[in-house]
């Protein structure tokens, strides 16, 4: 039984500020047709710009995934796009009051509940899947990065990190379904390394960062000054570590949160595909860079895979209905003229025929043709590759 793609019920809004620019927006869901997938809309720009959750529309990975399209740009999709995959909603117009989409706690999980809220709703059309047929690999040498993706009948994704620290060490992070996102996987939350954060403060990227938003991972030891600098800059009345290794947050949800999180920003990124996914992805030191260049990876599969569902199979090796000797006595062609070399099948309405690209015996390839009587010539015919 064919599954039915989803939308979301009536609208629904959230309000919150952009991680890297600090600004505030709300974000509006709405309901949206079928085969619409997911799209931005700038309602705070002249024309109410229309930006595709596309990969093709990439233009940065640093710290987050960035689309830009009809001249607009919409900053930190990947959290938002995580909590549409993760319910399985196909369809959804996600409107934006600014150029960046809202930190909220750092995960997924308002995103989910927001979503839950407006009601999901089944629409009259069949849900159309990639489902990958054979392997497929990337590997970012310099980044230490390494994918996989292998035939599977659901969407699974297994995900390692090891950043080279023994407070976070190596952790690992799975689910077998789409339907465990949102029990295993939305609430995890963004993390960063404390080293990190005191470039990104330095360079003035995180206006919107704020302990409520983010893991805090300590992997040296602080003197008191720098806390103090810290509470400072953050409006805290006082930082310190709370839980061993994490700074003035509470205790994880997950003991792997961080390597949960980054299966997250997986599961959002690899929505720019441009719909659901059959394959179960491997994924070592993942980051946003190279979830983008094996998405990209993963759409031209798709290309191709939809263009071969329109091919038909025949086997080049059956005896023809009417051999190559014989249409040369029914017809006044010859080679290199001789349209077709063999026909396969043949009725009152139809007939499929067969030209190989050399007329000799030992061609190296084939295409097929079938032709209805029925149907104008102008009609593209259907074009068949050998089994």
């Amino acid at each position: 039984m064919s599954e039915k793609q989803r939308t979301i019920k009536t609208p629904v809004s959230l309000k919150g500020r952009g991680l890297h620019t600090g600004m505030e927006a709300t974000i509006t869901f709405k309901p949206a047709p079928v085969n619409h997938w997911y799209k931005f809309k700038r309602i705070d720009l002249p024309g109410e710009p229309i930006i595709d959750a596309d990969v093709d529309n990439v233009t940065d990975t640093e710290r987050g995934t960035t689309l830009e399209q009809n001249g607009a740009k919409i900053a930190t999709t990947e959290h938002l796009l995580a909590a549409l995959v993760g319910l399985e909603i196909d369809n959804a117009l996600i409107e934006v009051s600014g150029p960046e989409v809202p930190i909220m706690d750092g995960s997924s999980k308002l995103f989910v509940q927001a979503l839950e809220k407006a009601g999901i709703v089944e629409q009259d059309a069949n849900r159309v899947y990639f489902e990958l047929k054979d392997n497929l690999t990337y590997e970012d040498a310099p980044g230490h990065i390494e994918m996989l993706a292998v035939p599977q009948d659901t969407f699974r994704l297994t995900v390692m990190v090891d950043y080279n620290s023994p407070m976070l060490g190596t952790q690992h992070a799975t689910i077998y379904k789409v339907s465990e996102f949102k029990d295993e996987i939305a609430a995890c939350r963004t993390f960063v390394f404390l080293h990190e954060l005191e470039m990104l403060l330095k360079h003035n990227l995180i206006k919107g960062g704020d302990f409520d938003n983010a893991i805090v991972l300590v992997d040296r030891e602080i003197p008191k000054e720098k806390l103090d600098y810290l509470a400072k800059v953050f409006n805290k009345t006082g930082i310190e570590i709370k839980y061993p290794g994490i700074l003035n947050n509470t205790k994880l949800n997950f003991y792997n949160e961080p390597a949960r999180h980054k299966l997250l920003d997986m599961v959002g990124d690899l929505a720019l595909v441009g719909m659901p996914i059959k394959a179960h992805i491997l994924a070592a030191r993942p980051g946003h860079s190279g979830n983008v260049a094996f998405a990209k990876k993963l759409k031209e599969a798709a290309k191709k895979d939809r263009f071969k569902k329109g091919v038909g199979k025949y086997n080049p090796n059956v005896v023809p209905l009417i051999g190559i000797t014989e249409i040369m006595h029914l017809l006044p062609h010859r080679p290199p003229f001789l349209l077709v070399d063999k026909i396969l099948e043949l009725s009152g309405t139809h007939v499929v025929g067969v030209k190989n690209v050399t007329y000799k015996r030992r061609y190296v390839s084939s295409i097929c043709l079938i032709v209805s009587a029925l149907k104008p010539l102008r009609e593209r015919p259907t074009v068949f590759t050998p089994i």
